[in-house]
Parts: structure tokens; C-alpha cells; sequence
């Protein structure tokens, strides 16, 4: 009797275990993201003048950006990222605006030299930029060539699904029908991602 009880305790214990596992499974290698970053850089595309006497300089490489994609972990050392993008930057008056938009495209490979440390290079195409203004600053409107840049980042991540990027772009934008007049959109940014 002590056997058949020792025996059924034994087979209890190992189903236990088994609903465990079961009930914990592995992290999946793909995540989504979502994102926020603001960037500085690049040439002056324009510059808005405020009636206090105040300024304020639009660049091609400046302003806030937004992200959302999603991240594959291959194995321990190395992920792929791609990434669909909002990035402007724009100046608002009650009287007027001026606004640089673009909306990039990104593929990263990251090396992944700790669990909370990587770094990332890959390559960035932009289809749409257009510089666009109105009201008291209208007249502005310019659209410039599909351009691919590359790109340079590196990821801490402050938790598994918590990570701050610090990025360089090299790009340059060239003037849709006028492509012997060049615009540097070279710059620096930071942003921090959530991964789920």
C-alpha cells in the first residue's frame, strides 16, 4: 500500500511539472514595437520668423519620430528589425505653419553583445519628403527623390521590453526634377522603443 502511494504521489508530482512547463512556454523570437525619438542635424530647409522677434529653423535631419515594426530574434547574438516610420519637422503659428515630412522605411541586423546591450547597422529609404507651409508662410512646397541612406545605432535595453536607442543617419535628399541641388539630412537622434 505504501508503494501505490508513493507511486501515485511520484505520478502527481510529474504531471505537476509538466502543466508548468506547459503553462510557461518559451519567449517568442518575434516582438512588435512602438516608438518615439526626436533627432538634430541636417541642413536648414527654412527658417520661421514669430512677431516677438523670435525664430525658429527647419532642418532636414531634425525633428520628432515615430516607430512601429517589429523586432526577430534569429539566436543569442543576432536579431533583424524592420520599421515603418513618421519623422517631421515643423513649426505652428496661429497664423501659419512650415512643415519637412518624410516617412521612412528600415531594415537593422543587430549584434547583440550582452542581453542588454546591441548594436545595429542597416539601411533607411525615404519615397515621399515634402516641405509644405501655409498661411502666413505659405509658398513653400517642395518634393524631393526617393532616397536610401545607411544608418548606425546602438540599444540598451533598461528592461526586456524597455529600450533607448542613440542613432546616426547619413543621408541626403536631392530636389524632385532639379537633382543637381542636394540637401544634407545628415543627423543624430534618440528614442526609446517598447517591445510586446
Amino acid at each position: 500500500m505504501k508503494k501505490i502511494v508513493l507511486a501515485v504521489s511520484a505520478l502527481f508530482a510529474t504531471m505537476g511539472a509538466a502543466q508548468a512547463q506547459m503553462q510557461a512556454p518559451a519567449a517568442s523570437p518575434l516582438r512588435f514595437l512602438a516608438g518615439i525619438g526626436y533627432s538634430a542635424g541636417g541642413d536648414k530647409l527654412a527658417t520661421a520668423e514669430y512677431t516677438n522677434g523670435s525664430s525658429q529653423n527647419i532642418r532636414a535631419g531634425g525633428g520628432f519620430y515615430f516607430t512601429g515594426g517589429a523586432d526577430y530574434r534569429l539566436n543569442e547574438e543576432f536579431s533583424v528589425q524592420g520599421t515603418v516610420n513618421f519623422h517631421v519637422d515643423d513649426t505652428t503659428a496661429q497664423n501659419g505653419s512650415i512643415r519637412f515630412k518624410r516617412f521612412p522605411l528600415e531594415l537593422m541586423g543587430y549584434y547583440h553583445s550582452t542581453e542588454q546591450l546591441r548594436f545595429g547597422v542597416g539601411v533607411r529609404h525615404i519615397s515621399s519628403a515634402k516641405l509644405t507651409s501655409s498661411g502666413a508662410a505659405d509658398g513653400l512646397d517642395v518634393k524631393f527623390d526617393s532616397t536610401t541612406s545607411g544608418v548606425a545605432e546602438v540599444e540598451y535595453f533598461w528592461t526586456p521590453k524597455m529600450g533607448m536607442k542613440v542613432r546616426y543617419v547619413k543621408e541626403t535628399f536631392k530636389v524632385k526634377d532639379y537633382s543637381d541641388i542636394k540637401v544634407k539630412g545628415d543627423h543624430v537622434g534618440i528614442s526609446g522603443n517598447y517591445y510586446f
